[in-house]
This record gives C-alpha cells, structure tokens and sequence, in this order.
C-alpha cells in the first residue's frame, strides 16, 4: 500500500474539532472525506480511519493533505488551522505554494525554501513589505515571522525592569507603531510589572520580590505587549 508522503517541514497547527464541525455540517460521514481525497484530489492512502484520526488529534495532515481536505470540506485552509505561527505555516492556512510567495516577494525558490525550513526569514525591506502582503500578516505576526520577536521580547523585559521611557525609540525600530502609543503601551506594562513587585513580599520581609506572577509576567510579556497595543490603539 502506498504510504503518506512524509513533510520535509514541521506540520501547521490542525485544528481538528474545526474539520469535525465542517463536515458534519455538510451532513458528510468519514468515509465520504476519505473518498473525495482519493478520487478528486490524488490521495489513494487516504482512509476513513485516517480522516478519523485527523479529526482525534491522533493525527496530523500534511500541506497538500491540509489543502486537499479543505476542498473536500468546501473552506479556506485557514479555517483548518490553529493561528499560524512559522513562515511555513502561514503560507499553508493561505493556501500558497512556495513558488508563489517566492516570485510574489521576488527571491529564488530554493533560498525561499531555505528560509522555511529554518524558519528564519533574510529578505530586505521591500521583500519584508512583499511578504506581509501575500501572506496578508497582521502587525504580531509580521514581527515574529520576519525574526524580531525575540529582540522584542529583550527590549520590553528591559523597559519593564528599568526606566520605560529609554527603550521607546529602539521598541519603534522592532515594531512600527507611533510613538505616542509606543510611550503609552510601555508605560503601562511597567506599571503592571512593577505592580507585581509591590504584591508579592521578598523573603526579607518586604516587598519586591516578582515571585512567580512576577516571572509569568516577563515571560509573557510580548503578548502583554500586543494586548495593550490592541487595547490603547
């Protein structure tokens, strides 16, 4: 029996009870998904058990397998996924193949290849703008795509930890936003970090000690980062 084709790349984040709910509102059963994959798509290893096991989380479908089975269950791959989170993923949930993105933002296929299996995007700024287009990337997902999270994420542990109001302009280079809301978001996240310090007292008896909301906080702070954002802009 033919087997699956294996991915060269890590799977995008199925969202299985989604694909579970789209087909039974299409009133079809496993074995009719099965039976489309096989005769409309090219896929003969494709079984019911399989299509089950994909809908259990037992198991995850591939690239072509995600987009197959989106034109099974007429929906966009998007609707299948979780929220992207790599290169790779994004372009699958937007139903792309690599040669697409890679002439839409005008590199070389195999360094575009390159790029997605180590999940580490090198194009300049016009190819940056190109990608954030063809993959439609909102702001979060344009930074961590394009490698800035971590850098990011340094910058407002150490806002947070010191004097705000100095990491406003290297912030604005990480991620484009205005600086007013810049100034705002940041001062606010220090505000709700040093909060922590004030409510959980050190072993001396005082107070100053982050503990553990305190170490949370700074782990999470590039999603505190972007909630705030959303919340002030």
């Amino acid at each position: 029996m033919r087997q699956p084709p294996t991915e060269p790349n890590r799977f995008p984040p199925f969202n299985a009870l989604a694909a579970r709910r789209l087909r039974a509102a299409l009133g079809m059963g496993p074995e009719h998904v099965a039976h489309g994959l096989r005769t409309s798509y090219g896929l003969p290893y494709v079984t019911p058990d399989l299509v089950v096991a994909w809908e259990r989380g037992a198991a995850s479908p591939g690239g072509s397998e995600l987009t197959a089975l989106a034109g099974v269950l007429w929906c966009s791959p998007d609707e299948l996924v979780g929220r992207p989170r790599t290169l790779r993923e994004h372009r699958i949930a937007r139903g792309l193949a690599p040669e697409e993105v890679a002439r839409a933002v005008g590199v070389d296929i195999q360094a575009y290849l390159r790029m997605e299996e180590r999940d580490a995007w090198r194009g300049n700024d016009r190819q940056s703008a190109a990608l954030a287009d063809v993959l439609s990337l909102a702001l979060p997902d344009f930074v961590a795509v394009t490698g800035r999270e971590a850098k990011l994420a340094e910058l407002l542990r150490s806002a947070v930890t010191s004097r705000w109001q100095g990491y406003v302009r290297p912030v604005s280079k990480t991620v484009p936003l205005e600086r007013a809301l810049l100034e705002q978001v940041l001062q606010e996240l220090h505000g709700a970090y040093q909060g922590q310090l004030t409510a959980t007292p050190s072993w001396g008896g005082g107070h100053g000690n982050a503990g553990e909301g305190g170490r949370d906080f700074l782990h999470r702070i590039v999603d505190h980062f972007w909630e705030t954002v959303n919340r002030s802009g």
